[in-house]
């Protein structure tokens, strides 16, 4: 995130990692603008804090204007080089993109956005769509909110594949894991996984550390962030993979 806190320490890592994938995860919602707020207005709520002007709260919010048509595609464009360019600029190799909160979805913002990234030399995009079956209520019925919100925005994959091809760019055949968000353990992973057809897929997931910086943070993933370290770095996780043949690759490796 270009316009994260700990940028600076997120670049310094990744740089101790050569071979580490690392892709731009373009931010226009819940956070703030790397250019002027005065040039990219349309994505700008107005109710600012004590760091600024700040992006509109959440998806709905920036669908609702893409809806009415107040969203403006330069701007969009603009941000988004901003953001990839920042990273660039601080020594990182650009392998992906994706949005933060998966605002790429709106055909609003992914126009703009595959622009920016083939102006900036980014050649792979993260799809968004979830492949989710119904039957992952089985599995976890108090998610049935999450799935009926994918199952009605996948109405516009169909728009978006065909978009990114156009734009001459790569993408996966889909992701998996958004709908598991928060909820993802053992069993929730061995489902997914045992139901995933042929092709290359993104397993969307938020490992991570449950510490005092992440308490300020307004976010629901707390808890579930160390859970699902302990998960993917399991000896169970790896033998799954074995059992069913799924080669790990990065964005780096990906198309290659």
């Amino acid at each position: 995130m270009a316009t994260g806190a700990a940028f600076s320490e997120a670049v310094r890592a990744a740089q101790s990692v050569p071979r580490l994938s690392v892709g731009c995860h373009v931010v226009l919602v819940d956070g703030s603008p790397v250019l002027d707020p005065t040039h990219v207005p349309s994505v700008i709520s107005g109710r600012g804090d004590s760091d600024g002007p700040r992006f509109y709260e959440g998806f709905s919010a920036l669908a609702m204007r893409g809806v009415l048509g107040r969203l403006v595609p330069e701007q969009i464009e603009a941000e988004s080089s901003a953001q990839i360019r920042k990273l660039q600029a601080a020594g990182i190799s650009v392998s992906h993109l994706d949005t933060h909160k998966h605002t790429h979805m709106l055909p609003q913002v992914l126009a703009p956005l595959l622009r920016a990234g083939s102006a900036c030399g980014v050649r792979k995009i993260r799809n968004p769509f979830e492949f989710a079956r119904l039957s992952l209520f089985a599995q976890r019925p108090g998610l049935w909110k999450r799935l009926a919100q994918v199952k009605v925005l996948a109405t516009l994959a169909g728009k978006f594949r065909e978009a990114v091809r156009r734009a001459g760019m790569l993408t996966p055949d889909g992701t998996f894991g958004v709908v598991s968000t928060g909820w993802l353990n053992e069993r929730l992973l061995r489902f997914m996984i045992h139901h995933l057809g042929e092709g290359t897929w993104e397993l969307v997931c938020h490992p991570g550390y449950n510490d005092d910086e992440l308490r300020h943070v307004h976010t629901r993933l707390r808890e579930s962030r160390e859970r699902e370290l302990e998960l993917l770095g399991s000896e169970q996780a790896r033998k799954l993979l074995q059992e069913t043949g799924i080669e790990l690759i990065s964005y780096a490796q990906f198309g290659e």
